[in-house]
C-alpha cells in the first residue's frame, strides 16, 4: 500500500502543501490527570481495572508500514474511559464556556468528503490522488459538510464531533479536566478484555450478515449502500458496545490518541511495555479505530490492532476522539 492510499482515512494538510503550523502554537500531550474516584468527571465513563494484554497482531491484514506487529504484552495502569466518542453537543459545550476556535474554524477550511459536500461552490480543491476528498472553505465542527450546514439544524447533536485536530482533542480534554488516551489504553479498552481478536465480537466483520458498526458499504468511493443503516457518522450510541461497555471503537469515526506516531518504535531498545506512551517526539499523532470510509477493498482500518496517523493540526469529516482519566 502506497503511502499516499492513507488519505481514505483521513488526508493530511500535506497533501495539499498546507502549513503544519499556519501561526498556532504546538501543545504537548498530558501524560497524567489529575486521579479520580467518583465525581462529575467520570459519569458516562467505564472504569477498567490496570491488566496486561496482547496489543498488535501478528496477522498479515493490515498494512506493514502501519506497524502493527509484532503482537507483544502490554501494560496499563487503571483509568477510566468515555463509553462514547465526544459528541457535538459536549462539544458546543465546551465551545459556549471558553470561545474556542478550532484549527479548522483559524484556517477557514477543513477536509470533506465528496459526497457531503453542502455546495460546490465552497470546494477550493481536491486532494491529488483521493479526490473524495475536498478542501471546503468554511467547514468546520459545526458546519462539517460547509457554510450551508449545521450539527444543529441537521440533528447531529448525538453524533461524534467531527474536523476536531489532536489540538483541538487535547483542548477539550483540558477544559474537561481529563485527557486523551495513549495508544495502548485504547486498544486495551477498544478490546474490551479479549486478546487476538481483529474486532471486538470475533473475527468476522458481519457475523451471520449482522452489520456490528458503521464502516462503507458498496463500491469505495463512489457508491454507499448504507446497509448499516449509515451513510455518514451514525450517533455515538449506535450499535452494541463491547464487554467493557464501550461504543464504536470500529468505524464511525477514527479517534485520537495522545501518541507521537512511529511504525516500529515498539521494537526498539527505548520501548517500554509497562504503561507505553509512544516516542518522545515525531510529526504525526496516532489515530486509532476506522471509520465510515473504511472498506477493505481499500483500507481495511476498522481492524482493533489497526493504526493510522495524521498532523496534530489536520481536520475532517471522520476523526474525533474519547477521553481518560486516571483511577486512583
Amino acid at each position: 500500500m502506497a503511502e499516499d492510499e492513507r488519505d481514505c482515512c483521513a488526508p493530511s494538510n500535506e497533501a495539499i502543501g498546507a502549513s503544519a503550523d499556519a501561526g498556532t502554537t504546538t501543545a504537548e500531550p498530558h501524560r497524567t490527570s489529575p486521579t479520580a474516584t467518583d465525581d462529575d468527571r467520570t459519569k458516562g465513563m467505564v472504569r477498567l481495572d490496570g491488566a496486561t494484554f496482547r496489543m498488535g497482531t501478528d496477522e498479515d491484514v493490515g498494512y506493514p508500514e502501519d506497524g502493527e506487529g509484532p503482537e507483544r504484552a502490554v501494560t496499563v495502569d487503571a483509568f477510566y474511559i468515555d463509553k462514547y466518542a465526544v459528541t457535538n453537543a459536549q462539544f458546543l459545550q465546551f465551545v459556549k464556556e471558553t470561545d474556542y476556535t478550532t484549527d479548522a474554524e483559524r484556517y477557514g477550511w477543513s477536509f470533506v468528503f465528496h459526497e457531503f459536500v453542502a455546495d460546490e461552490s465552497a470546494v477550493r480543491q481536491r486532494v491529488p490522488g483521493t479526490e473524495w476528498w475536498c478542501v471546503v472553505a468554511g467547514a468546520n465542527w459545526f458546519r462539517p459538510r460547509g457554510p450551508e450546514s449545521s450539527v444543529v439544524e441537521d440533528g447531529l447533536l448525538k453524533h461524534p464531533v467531527t474536523h476536531v485536530s489532536w489540538r483541538d482533542a487535547q483542548a477539550y480534554a483540558d477544559w474537561a479536566g481529563k485527557r486523551l488516551p495513549t495508544e495502548a489504553e485504547w486498544e486495551y479498552a477498544a478490546r474490551g478484555g479479549h486478546d487476538d481478536r481483529r474486532f471486538p465480537w470475533g473475527d468476522e466483520l458481519e457475523p451471520g450478515g449482522e452489520h456490528r458498526c458503521n464502516v462503507w458499504q458498496g463500491d469505495f468511493p463512489d457508491h454507499n449502500t448504507g446497509e448499516d443503516g449509515f451513510l455518514g457518522t451514525a450517533p455515538v450510541d449506535a450499535f452494541e458496545p463491547n464487554d467493557f461497555g464501550l461504543s464504536n471503537v470500529c468505524g464511525n469515526v477514527w479517534e485520537w490518541c495522545a501518541d507521537w506516531f512511529s511504525p516500529d518504535y515498539h521494537t526498539t531498545d527505548g520501548y517500554d511495555p509497562d504503561n507505553p506512551t509512544g516516542p518522545p517526539d515525531g510529526d504525526e499523532r496516532v489515530m486509532r479505530g476506522g471509520s465510515y470510509l473504511c472498506h477493505e477493498s481499500w483500507c481495511n482500518r476498522y481492524r482493533l490492532a489497526a493504526r493510522s496517523k495524521n498532523e496534530p493540526d489536520a481536520s475532517t469529516g471522520n476523526v474525533g476522539f474519547r477521553c481518560v482519566v486516571d483511577a486512583a
